[in-house]
């Protein structure tokens, strides 16, 4: 916390923290007046909204194709395969994707080409660059999720598919009256957690996946962060941002977490 302090401060490395100049919230004017700025917050947000709204929902279908798996041995596999590349860092995923996706020499083109396909740009153009980025995201941490929504699925009562069994019910009701409500919490409480990281994004998958090309696109808080903080040694500036940064965070996790309230009467608190 000591850190904050130097968002209002004329930061100087050799006068230190304290005995820097106060300036109060000039930084905070600063960045607002910056366009780079402003581009790299609404990729922020655009990226974590695709990667809310098309991957949040996939570990909770998984969870539900697998729970209703019946063959042991299967069910344990697809898991193990599903977690897997959770494990993996994304410098090895990131460097998976150029050789996997390169548009002249990635392993995908290559076959394309070879069977008489054009290339396609997955990292070269701004469209294609980020249904990539999401769908590495979604392909990393689905088995995460999956995991999370399976642990919840063991807490509900046998007896109540059991009772729906003997009532007639089909799969498709017992995963829609019984599963579904039974994992609700969970799914709250995820999905509260994850729309308060909306301002916040992780500083590895777009700097390693981002290149000049597509800089439009994949400049996002973090790695803005990292040029005006460490290449440019504005510590201010930079500090500013991080302190924006979890603040707006902070909004939008109570405001995510009121809503959920008045609407579901489920929260974290």
């Amino acid at each position: 916390m000591l850190g904050v302090a130097v968002a209002f401060k004329d930061y100087n490395v050799f006068r230190g923290i304290w005995e820097s100049e106060w300036i109060g919230l000039e930084a905070f004017r600063e960045i607002f007046q910056m366009d780079a700025f402003l581009y790299a917050l609404r990729n922020t947000f655009l990226l974590n909204l695709l990667d809310l709204v098309i991957g949040f929902p996939i570990p909770i279908i998984l969870a539900l194709l697998l729970n209703e798996l019946r063959v042991k041995w299967f069910k344990r596999s697809a898991q193990t395969l599903l977690y897997l590349p959770h494990f993996i860092s994304w410098v090895v995923i990131g460097g998976m994707a150029v050789q996997l996706f390169a548009t002249n020499s990635g392993s995908v083109n290559v076959f394309l080409n070879s069977i008489g396909i054009e290339s396609i740009p997955f990292l070269s153009e701004k469209t294609h660059w980020v249904l990539t980025y999401v769908g590495t995201g979604i392909w990393r941490d689905a088995g995460w999720g999956t995991i999370l929504y399976l642990a919840a699925l063991t807490g509900i009562n046998k007896e109540l598919y059991e009772a729906a069994e003997v009532d007639g019910a089909t799969r498709l009701r017992k995963m829609w009256h019984i599963t579904l409500p039974g994992i609700k919490p969970t799914i709250v409480i995820l999905l509260i957690i994850n729309v308060g990281h909306m301002a916040s994004i992780g500083f590895e998958r777009p700097f390693l996946m981002g290149n000049p090309g597509v800089s439009d696109v994949a400049e996002v808080i973090s790695t803005y962060v990292y040029t005006v903080g460490i290449q440019s040694a504005r510590y201010t500036v930079a500090t500013a941002i991080g302190l924006f940064q979890a603040v707006i965070g902070l909004i939008f996790l109570l405001t995510a977490d009121f809503i959920s309230r008045k609407v579901n009467d489920q929260g974290i608190w």
